[in-house]
């Protein structure tokens, strides 16, 4: 493992190139990964560790990416307190989403078993991985997961029902985060137990608060899990998508390396960030529908980019989209490797 690049970067060594991995890389545009797709239900893939160990480590082999990222959801926690949790065509469906409940915190009972297939699929993972292939352990941040215990989305939507009760209950609010981060952190506690050598809190829908609340609700819960990882040695990826400017109050106590979204150019993001903190991403997911032309355009800026900072991990500014042509996902992985990005070591 000392020979990966990402571990490297992420240990402040220089490398010749960039690492890279990408979100939601484990499924959707694989070939091989709709093959097994039908043959189980989502539940059924995560369920079982042979065939969770095996998608998860799918992009190793038909991306050539520098590392794995566990195959799972940010549900699991929900549905470890106790919530009842479907997953549809159209994505996760819970059957009493807790802003229609006449009392929200009523039947909540965090069960830790409950997400004890998780850690017999990381073991599998590390067992079959190849030589030198970190695992990226994942869980979504407090926010995201309350927004659907909230709202019970089948859908992606802006959960206007979750964002009326974070205002209009803010005392039950409080409770729910606090509920949510203390099981989120004994999740997160097994994965490292088990061997997962980097870590990344999602928090796909934080700019659906204006920062400051984010900061006053939410903030305390992801110093909380950062705390937590980093007190292991574990490297700690934090992507607060959609957060703007809010970038700039993001503190090297809070991470060590920060995702960016593509609405934020990563030369503004160097500016804005603490100079301590190493950045993720931020390549638009929908480029990859363009010609590949078009794509090896827009990329050149990435290279100057990637030449001046070590302290970078090339990533998507969020997961690959459906329908996104496998070919072109290959295309950008090849690209990564094959461009002379000037670096001297």
């Amino acid at each position: 493992m000392q020979n990966s690049i990402l571990l490297k970067t992420l240990r402040g060594e220089r490398t010749e190139r960039p690492p890279f991995w990408y979100m939601r890389q484990a499924g959707r545009v694989l070939p091989n990964y709709l093959k097994i797709k039908e043959n189980y239900t989502f539940w059924q893939m995560m369920q079982k560790p042979s065939v969770a160990a095996e998608v998860t480590l799918l992009p190793i082999y038909d991306l050539s990416v520098d590392a794995a990222i566990l195959f799972s959801d940010i549900l699991v926690i929900p549905h470890a307190l106790g919530m009842g949790l479907d997953f549809i065509e159209t994505g996760p469906v819970f059957e009493n989403p807790l802003a229609f409940r006449e009392n929200p915190l009523e039947g909540l009972h965090p069960d830790p078993s409950k997400l004890n297939y998780i850690y017999d699929v990381i073991d599998e993972i590390i067992r079959t991985r190849p030589e030198n292939t970190p695992l990226i352990g994942f869980c979504g941040a407090p926010l995201t997961v309350l927004l659907f215990m909230l709202q019970g989305l089948g859908r992606k939507g802006d959960f206007p029902d979750a964002i009326r009760f974070i205002y209009e209950k803010p005392e039950e609010t409080k409770q729910l985060i606090d509920i949510v981060t203390d099981l989120t952190i004994t999740y997160i506690e097994g994965q490292m137990a088990h061997g997962v050598d980097v870590f990344q809190l999602f928090d796909t829908h934080a700019g659906l608060l204006p920062f400051d609340l984010y900061q006053e609700l939410f903030m305390p819960s992801v110093k909380r899990i950062a705390k937590v990882v980093r007190e292991k040695n574990v490297p700690f990826i934090f992507f607060p998508k959609g957060i703007g400017a809010g970038i700039t109050a993001i503190k090297p106590e809070d991470c060590d390396y920060l995702s960016i979204d593509w609405q934020t150019p990563l030369e503004m993001a160097r500016k804005l960030v603490h100079p301590a903190i190493g950045l993720q991403g931020n390549i638009d997911p929908r480029l990859l529908y363009a010609s590949q032309e078009e794509i090896e355009k827009r990329l050149q800026p990435y290279i100057e980019f990637g030449k001046n900072n070590q302290n970078w991990i090339l990533n998507l500014g969020h997961g690959f989209m459906p329908g996104l042509p496998y070919e072109n996902a290959k295309f950008l992985s090849n690209w990564v490797k094959r461009v002379d990005w000037g670096r001297n070591i």
